[in-house]
């Protein structure tokens, strides 16, 4: 069903009162508008439109972070051996080569460990353990990144073999509480910690108390944010206060990296020149994290690692295989999901699962269809003992953490977050589990939640979209999680031409409103069953370099028959 054949109802957002008081002399009105949409105070705009890396504070506000930096530096002193055990996503390898690149400078060459997804599991898991032990031997200090907050009983079980381990990570604490680690640092495991980083930027944190407290000569902190504006915008944590800063220059400094395995992934991707959040999103992190989900974590890391050029390109090349084997792999389940998905159409959630499905994708597959039927959704992967591992996304105004509370009796587990979420499940239960998930959103949920919806944050004419706006607009960046790229709105706009039909079903269009033309892309509109001109468009803007002329790209999104003002 395309998204122009369902009901789908526009709205535009009511600014808050007193936002003209945030536009200043040269700024244009819709910029005020949108600062204030976000929540900034007049004192805060220029520290909003030009943050600082000044501003960035103590390292040491985070809980045990001293006791970590105690305890590494006592490392770097005795020569200890120490292996960085990470996650097989994005976030995990570059906090692993974040770590791995700031014992060097130390002088300390530190093991590395990425468990594989399908075998060993998240986390500690006692497979990867052995497997970690098995390759590196005696270990003297296990740094975890990005997991090891709620591995209580493997940290235990390596305490008593004598093995210490520090614990940098970012994810909820479990019900047992603090492990029995050397140093916890997390700043979600300590209610009066309000950061929300992602692991490489909890590893930030860490590099910069080290550095505090024992200076390298010659060493630059910032040279490593390109690593953490690509873990930052792939784990999709929420770019707001330091998040934002660290993006908004770690960008800055990938464009012109040093390190060659970046360096080739965005030349073979076409980022190449000025950067944007939607670059790494969409480029970049599939790519290094299809490596993870083919179970071949350790290309990624090694890709991030490289100091080989030639290598490098190598591995650039390998990661770019496995992201189309992915993507195959994506749309043959896509394609079996939506097929099941129409046995149950008239539920008002989707849950689909087979023995035959790929565990690293369904978190794919589940967005795509939430996305394209607007309904709270889980694609489960079922093993050969029965068991489904299951992804969900979700719609907003249904809580996928709630839902699983309330079905909780018929599965094995489940966790993560209100319109993100995981589960185990097994696949004798999968029809019982459908029917109580489907009465949960039935009894808690009105009508209007299952309707798309096209929320727009301002009505602007095509002829206000200069190159002068655009430089302002782009203050707003970086764009992601708690930042959303705005949604424009243009009424009463009319095709020039007929629209030009591109690869992939997206369309080109050249749109006029009034005297004004603009042009516009429209992805994945070529599928679509579309109205007669003239139109009501919602569309974002971005910045579009071609053969060295800048221009503003209007992307369009959303699509209906003109309706008359205030309707």
């Amino acid at each position: 069903m395309s998204q122009l054949s369902q009901e789908v109802r526009w709205f535009v957002r009511e600014a808050p009162d007193g936002w003209e008081n945030l536009v200043s002399d040269g700024m244009p009105r819709i910029l005020g508008r949108l600062l204030s949409m976000r929540g900034v105070e007049k004192d805060e705009v220029n520290g909003f439109l030009k943050p600082r890396l000044a501003e960035l504070s103590d390292p040491f506000e985070i809980p045990e972070l001293e006791l970590a930096v105690e305890r590494v530096l006592q490392a770097v002193d005795r020569k200890e051996r120490i292996c960085i055990y990470g996650d097989y996503d994005v976030d995990g390898v570059t906090s692993i080569a974040l770590l791995s690149l700031m014992l060097k400078e130390y002088g300390l060459e530190a093991g590395t460990f990425v468990p594989h997804r399908s075998a060993e599991g998240y986390g500690l898991s006692e497979a990867g353990l052995e497997r970690c032990l098995g390759e590196f031997g005696e270990i003297d200090l296990l740094v975890t990144v990005d997991c090891g907050t709620v591995s209580n009983e493997a940290i235990s079980m390596l305490k008593g073999r004598g093995v210490e381990t520090v614990v940098v990570d970012h994810h909820e604490i479990g019900p047992e509480g603090r492990p029995d680690c050397v140093a916890l640092v997390n700043p979600k495991a300590w209610g009066d910690c309000r950061e929300y980083l992602c692991a490489a930027g909890v590893v930030f944190k860490l590099a910069h108390g080290l550095l505090k407290r024992r200076p390298v000569e010659g060493f630059d902190l910032k040279s490593v944010l390109d690593l953490v504006a690509v873990a930052t915008i792939s784990d999709i944590v929420p770019l707001v206060d330091e998040n934002r800063l660290l993006v908004r220059h770690g960008l800055r400094v990938l464009e012109a990296t040093s390190r060659p395995g970046l360096r080739a992934l965005l030349k073979q991707t076409g980022s190449e020149g000025r950067l944007t959040s939607t670059d790494i999103g969409f480029r970049i992190g599939p790519r290094l994290n299809a490596a993870g989900r083919m179970d071949e974590p350790e290309r990624a890391l090694a890709a991030l690692m490289t100091e080989s050029g030639g290598e490098a390109m190598g591995l650039a090349e390998e990661l770019e295989r496995f992201n189309r084997s992915r993507q195959q792999l994506e749309q043959g389940i896509f394609s079996e999901a939506m097929e099941m998905a129409r046995e149950w159409e008239d539920l008002p959630i989707i849950v689909v699962g087979s023995r035959d499905w790929h565990a690293g994708v369904v978190g794919i597959v589940a967005s795509r269809l939430m996305r394209m039927h607007h309904k709270p959704t889980f694609v489960i992967a079922i093993g050969d003992d029965g068991v489904g591992k299951g992804s969900g996304r979700s719609v907003e105004g249904v809580s996928l953490v709630e839902a699983i509370g309330a079905c909780r009796d018929c599965l094995l587990a489940g966790g993560g977050h209100h319109m993100a979420a995981g589960l185990s499940v097994h696949e004798d239960r999968m029809d019982e589990f459908r029917e109580e998930f489907a009465r949960f959103v039935i009894e808690t949920c009105s009508g209007e939640d299952l309707v798309p919806k096209v929320t727009v944050d301002a009505e602007v004419e095509l002829g206000d979209l200069c190159l002068d706006f655009l430089g302002k607009y782009e203050l707003l960046q970086p764009f992601g999680s708690a930042n959303p790229q705005p949604m424009f709105m243009a009424r009463e706009v009319w095709l020039v031409e007929s629209p030009r039909r591109l690869k992939n079903n997206h369309l080109k269009l050249l749109l006029r409103q009034g005297f004004d033309e603009r042009e516009a892309i429209f992805f994945g509109g070529g599928a679509l069953d579309l109205p007669d001109p003239p139109w009501d468009i919602a569309f974002t803007v971005d910045r579009n370099v071609f053969r060295g002329r800048v221009s503003v790209q209007v992307s369009i999104q959303h699509v209906r028959a003109a309706l008359p003002r205030g309707v």
